[in-house]
């Protein structure tokens, strides 16, 4: 594995839709498949998310969607290895927060994830991830018509 992928991402490639999944997926598609993980952190982000979304629902065509949703969320992420927020995640995100770290509790433990396992984390959202040590702000932004991820990077790095 070389790269995390964070929860934004992995909403684009759930859409199926869009220049950003376009983009996204033919960058991806020029690695190996297990170069890439996801977190058990984004996958705990996208039940909340269609969990709020079906205990809104109105209609029961909105939660058939929600459901079906649901099934997408979980069959999406048995396409890649999860890692998990274990003890050596948490030592890391426990670091960061005595450090002072001002960011999402969520992004913060996807963010001891890639560190904990020296990858590269993959994100849109790089002024909340900048501000993290260890992550080095290389930035290759999502809409710039580029071959890979990132050239020349090392593992431990943030880019999006």
């Amino acid at each position: 594995m070389k790269y995390l992928l964070d929860t934004d991402h992995i909403s684009f490639l759930q859409q199926r839709r869009s220049l950003e999944f376009a983009r996204l997926i033919a960058r991806i598609q020029q690695f190996e498949p297990d170069d890439f993980a996801l977190s058990a952190v984004s996958f705990h982000e996208q039940v909340l998310g269609d969990h709020r979304f079906i205990n809104r629902a109105q209609t029961n065509v909105d939660l058939a969607r929600g459901y079906a949703l649901l099934l997408e969320i979980l069959d999406g992420f048995a396409m890649a290895p999860v890692l998990p927020f274990d003890a050596k995640a948490i030592a890391v995100f426990d670091g960061l927060r005595q450090q002072g770290i001002r960011v999402s509790t969520m992004d913060l433990r996807i963010t001891a994830i890639a560190i904990s396992h020296n990858l590269v984390l993959l994100t849109r959202n790089v002024g909340d991830f900048r501000k993290v040590p260890g992550l080095d702000g290389i930035a290759i932004a999502l809409t710039q018509h580029l071959t890979a991820f990132c050239n020349g990077c090392d593992r431990g790095k943030i880019t999006h």
